[in-house]
């Protein structure tokens, strides 16, 4: 949320941020096929990974004036990220019930809000943002530790055939969340900077916090949807997305219908986030090498296009392109539908 406008204030224009920006998913995008052919996601290499994310946010602080060194930086950024988050999902899914799941997803966002308006309390500089950063990931690296203890199914990756990985047999919905995570990438990227250009930089710290609280009463509601048809839930999520995006191109300027939009996101995110990855676990019996192609996919192949083409398109119609790429999410999914039907 901050990082955007922290770059710019450090003279990157917005097809660097863009650039940047697009570095660490794009490492998430590569990993799970060195995984699939070469390397095991064992435990020792967990904790190897949250090792390079604290070394990497750490190398922040210094790479931040060379637009290559932090480029390079965010490479190894985003390979670690790419490691840990699906270790940890697949433990999570592993050992909760999809109720107690969003319950203790919930708690990410509660700690996103804590942050967020941490950050905007305290006016922060550009550099300081980069320091708590560095906090965050050192946290991180220390209860990391402790998810092993859950860890009781860790001979998966002797048991299943990861070379028996195929996308092909799920392309339209690989194609689908791909899609998805382009329209995210250019929100993620640059929803602050572009709710500053219309006059609403004193909030949007707000914005991305009434987000947050929407998605969080989702989260902790969600568990009886969860029961439900997975995909349909999919489909309905993606559709309140374009609509989402639709409404901040057709209304810049409306503080209220930008608040509104943002209530979405408990729907188009926390929703489809959690039916999503439930799906991806329920479709594959490699499950950790699923929910990395899932990461890779998603927020990586796809946040790093969406905030590459991001930072080129910025301006008048790029939440317009946005609601265009999401309509083609949702299609991908009808064909997902409907092929599936067969192979089963």
């Amino acid at each position: 949320m901050f990082l955007p406008i922290a770059l710019n204030g450090f003279g990157y224009n917005k097809v660097e941020i863009g650039i940047i920006y697009a570095a660490a998913p794009f490492m998430r995008f590569l990993l799970p096929f060195i995984f699939k052919h070469y390397i095991k996601l064992t435990n020792k290499i967990y904790i190897y990974a949250l090792y390079l994310t604290f070394i990497s946010s750490f190398i922040f602080i210094f790479s931040i004036h060379n637009f290559t060194a932090y480029f390079i930086t965010n490479l190894f950024f985003g390979a670690s990220m790419g490691v840990t988050l699906p270790f940890v999902e697949t433990i999570s899914l592993q050992q909760l019930s999809k109720k107690l799941y969003g319950k203790i997803r919930m708690w990410g966002s509660v700690g996103f809000i804590v942050v967020a308006l941490s950050l905007w309390k305290i006016d922060p500089s550009p550099i300081l943002t980069l320091y708590i950063l560095m906090l965050t990931t050192f946290a991180t690296l220390i209860t990391g530790y402790f998810i092993l203890e859950y860890d009781t199914k860790n001979s998966e990756n002797q048991q299943n055939n990861e070379a028996d990985f195929s996308l092909i047999k799920y392309w339209a919905f690989w194609v689908s969340i791909f899609l998805m995570q382009v329209a995210f990438g250019g929100f993620y990227t640059f929803f602050s900077l572009y709710e500053t250009d219309h006059g609403f930089g004193d909030y949007f710290p707000l914005l991305w916090v009434f987000a947050v609280v929407c998605e969080i009463i989702m989260l902790y509601f969600q568990g009886p949807l969860l029961q439900r048809n997975l995909l349909t839930i999919l489909k309905i999520a993606t559709l309140f997305t374009v609509i989402r995006w639709l409404l901040l191109y057709l209304y810049p300027d409306s503080l209220s219908i930008t608040f509104f939009s943002q209530s979405f996101h408990a729907v188009s995110f926390a929703l489809y986030h959690t039916s999503a990855i439930t799906y991806v676990f329920s479709l594959y019996s490699q499950k950790r090498l699923a929910q990395q192609f899932f990461l890779g996919i998603s927020f990586g192949l796809g946040g790093s296009v969406g905030s590459f083409i991001g930072g080129y398109f910025y301006g008048e119609y790029l939440f317009l392109f946005e609601s265009i790429i999401t309509l083609g999410a949702f299609i991908m999914l009808l064909v997902h539908d409907r092929r599936k039907s067969y192979i089963i």
